[in-house]
């Protein structure tokens, strides 16, 4: 289909595809309901309490269901899942779920509120130091405990008064609280199971293994062979399945976005995770049937560690902010109908938008950089600008490197690129200068975007901390009014965008290729598809 030119020459024996011919791989896969997917890095772990990444998060919707769930065609309507029923007070702050007694680990266990008390207590315990445990911070004194201001977990916000009752108490109203839960961070783990292998606060222990995994999701995991592939296959338990249709997921780790088109163009997998930019044009025209570009709710940003010289002073950050022409990025490199972002947060269905707070201003910038002690460039000491393994991050880089050359004078900064793991733990360790980073948002209100920039957050990774962000976002909490509620969002935005611990650079579409064998993949601005309603017809069956 594609000129073989546009591709690298590399290999995909590592993905280890059965011997069947090119032509009939996904024809044989459709056959037998069983999706090939295309899923980015090789996972981290397949432990909901230790993922970050978006296509871990993809492997654990399978195998995990939370208290409720995603809806297959709206972001915005949720889905009963271990949880048949909810309600709260009217304030936002009690809720109250009803569990259902057919719940069950895929090793014939029920699930029980205690499960949810445990996995919560587990995911906050400074000891196992989950990447996402501020995302429990909602729950009353569950930041206080992560951050050992407190030791006894009986005064974290979770009770229940049977197996089948389950109580989160909130610190702040949160009437969007269903949004949240949908997340992986709020997913139950089986703790028999983890405990058999080891402690709560045990990490990457051999409960995640085959033949050791227990979830309680619709799939069960049937293989994780690593670089090669995740299988999971039906849950004989699951409560809900009779609506699962598909007889086995395979999870492809495949970071070369040039590899894992060649995947596609070959009928070796239903579904790529991206597209590499210089292939978009060419599937516009040639096979637009094939390609998606839809909207999606995430930030293409750079991290600047504060604490690093001379990127501790806020000019800098601010001159090298305003430097970067991002319609040029978006319209020359990224190709993707990606927006130019003129603040962090983008525009939400929730009726959200932030105020344009950057721009492209190279007098400016210069003004501000020379006001820090560099005019002309002169005297900027030598940074690196790392980037994990991807073309595209690497020539949005070099773009953004010659931009700082040509408008500033900078001639010091280096490119760092790093494998995905490796890069992960610099982030964490804020062992870098400046660093590429996307944030894709956890549900549909702006605070998943801000929040993680409160002092303390454990998606901060940036050195900066403002208690005068914090509080107005702290004060956004107690408004029950949308309008004043986001007009308080704006003012902690603006803080943020004054400050620039971060370097927006556009707006996410989600650009991919889906073979039309795929049925109930629909757009959504999360992306978070459930698996348990996604079949696998052949397009000619379709048509019939």
């Amino acid at each position: 289909m594609i000129p073989k030119f546009l591709f690298l020459s590399l290999t995909l024996a590592s993905l280890s595809f059965s011997s069947c011919s090119k032509t009939s791989r996904v024809a044989e896969a459709t056959a037998n309901k069983h999706l090939l997917l295309a899923n980015g890095s090789e996972p981290k772990a397949l432990d909901p309490a230790l993922v970050s990444a978006v296509g871990d998060a993809n492997i654990m919707r399978a195998l995990f269901e939370g208290l409720v769930a995603n809806h297959p065609s709206s972001d915005t309507i949720v889905e009963p899942g271990v949880a048949e029923s909810w309600s709260s007070n009217d304030e936002f702050t009690v809720w109250d779920f009803k569990l259902r007694k057919d719940a069950k680990w895929s090793n014939g266990d029920p699930v029980t509120a205690g499960d949810f008390i445990y996995s919560y207590h587990r995911m906050l315990h400074p000891e196992l130091a989950s990447p996402y445990a501020s995302m429990l911070w909602f729950i009353k004194n569950a930041e206080e405990f992560n951050r050992e201001e407190i030791s006894d977990f009986s005064k974290v916000g979770l009770e229940s008064s049977s197996d089948h009752d389950l109580r989160i108490t909130l610190k702040n109203p949160a009437p969007f609280f269903l949004q949240v839960l949908k997340h992986t961070s709020w997913l139950p783990v089986h703790q028999p199971t983890i405990e058999k292998f080891g402690t709560m606060t045990d990490q990457f222990t051999l409960w995640q293994r085959p033949g050791n995994h227990v979830g309680n999701g619709p799939f069960k995991l049937d293989s994780w062979k690593i670089n090669r592939s995740v299988e999971v296959t039906p849950n004989p338990h699951y409560w809900d399945r009779d609506i699962v249709k598909l007889k086995k997921i395979s999870f492809f780790p495949i970071p070369n976005e040039y590899t894992e088109e060649r995947a596609f163009s070959d009928n070796q997998v239903h579904n790529t995770y991206t597209v590499a930019p210089s292939l978009i044009p060419f599937y516009q025209k040639h096979h637009p049937e094939l390609i998606k570009i839809e909207p999606y709710a995430g930030s293409y940003f750079y991290r600047v560690n504060v604490n690093q010289k001379p990127l501790d002073d806020p000019k800098v950050r601010r001159a090298l902010a305003l430097a970067i022409d991002r319609k040029s990025i978006v319209e020359q490199v990224t190709l993707g109908g990606q927006i130019p972002a003129t603040a962090f947060t983008p525009p939400s269905e929730t009726g959200y938008s932030p105020d344009p707070r950057i721009s492209h201003d190279p007098e400016e910038a210069r003004r501000l950089l020379a006001e820090a002690g560099y005019p002309g460039g002169k005297g900027f000491p030598e940074i690196n600008l790392t980037y994990n393994t991807q073309d595209s991050h690497r020539n949005i880089a070099v773009s953004i490197q010659d931009m700082w050359r040509r408008e500033l004078g900078i001639g010091t900064i280096n490119l760092l690129n790093q494998e995905w793991k490796v890069f992960q733990a610099t982030i964490i360790d804020e062992k870098y200068d400046i660093a590429r980073a996307g944030w894709i948002g956890d549900y549909t209100d702006p605070t998943t975007f801000l929040n993680m920039w409160r002092p303390g957050e454990t998606n901060n990774n940036t050195g900066w901390a403002n208690e005068v962000f914090a509080e107005a976002l702290e004060s956004a909490s107690y408004l029950s009014d949308p309008n004043a509620r986001f007009e308080k969002l704006r003012e902690a935005e603006n803080i943020l965008m004054d400050d620039l611990p971060i370097i927006p650079l556009y707006w996410y579409t989600r650009v991919y290729l889906k073979h039309p064998d795929i049925v109930n993949w629909d757009p959504l601005i999360l992306d978070n598809h459930p698996y348990k309603h996604i079949d696998l017809v052949s397009a000619s069956e379709q048509k019939n």
